[in-house]
């Protein structure tokens, strides 16, 4: 699949290896892609399909390897983490109930897309207020950068293997 132009630009913007960073940049990439999919001139279903590789990818690197090492940190509260790994229960749920949609731009589109939009700046909001701003304040420069490295690695893997296919989607929610 080719990257637009948008991607090579987020890979690019990727210098910093500040896990804190580097989730902020994919929040930022999600949000210019939900004014993608809300535009009649853009192309909306290549926009979704980025979409749904980004947040399945993000999530599931989140919870392999930022919010178990964020555990272990005393300001970090383990409730604010395990609430952030429901939230993104609920924004896969939501993304898939819009992959199932069959016609980009329908009546039914526009509201599951909404019901997307909805569940994930929530979670990203809270997660940017409360998980990253501890992790900012109590972990170390260094070890934020370990787990950027980390967290890259993954969410890479995870990419280049089509995490946001329909099918790997149904697979997620029914676990």
């Amino acid at each position: 699949m080719a990257k637009t132009e948008n991607e090579t630009e987020t890979e690019t913007k990727s210098e910093t290896r500040d896990v804190v960073e580097l989730i902020l940049q994919d929040h930022r990439r999600m949000e210019d892609l939900f004014r993608l999919m809300r535009s009649v001139e853009a192309d909306r279903a290549a926009a979704l399909r980025e979409f749904a590789d980004l947040l399945i990818a993000h999530a599931l690197a989140e919870e392999a390897k930022v919010y178990p090492a964020l555990k272990r940190y005393k300001k970090i509260e383990d409730e604010e983490v395990e609430h952030g790994e429901e939230e993104h229960e609920e924004g896969n749920k939501a993304l898939l109930d819009l992959l199932e949609v069959d016609e980009v731009g329908s009546e039914e589109w526009d509201t599951k897309l909404e019901e997307l939009v909805e569940a994930v700046t929530h979670h990203a909001d809270e997660e940017e207020r409360t998980i990253l701003n501890g992790a900012r304040e109590n972990v170390a420069m260094e070890r934020r950068e370990e787990l950027g490295g980390e967290f890259l690695a993954e969410r890479e893997r995870q990419l280049k293997a089509g995490c946001g296919a329909v099918d790997n989607v149904r697979r997620i929610v029914g676990s």
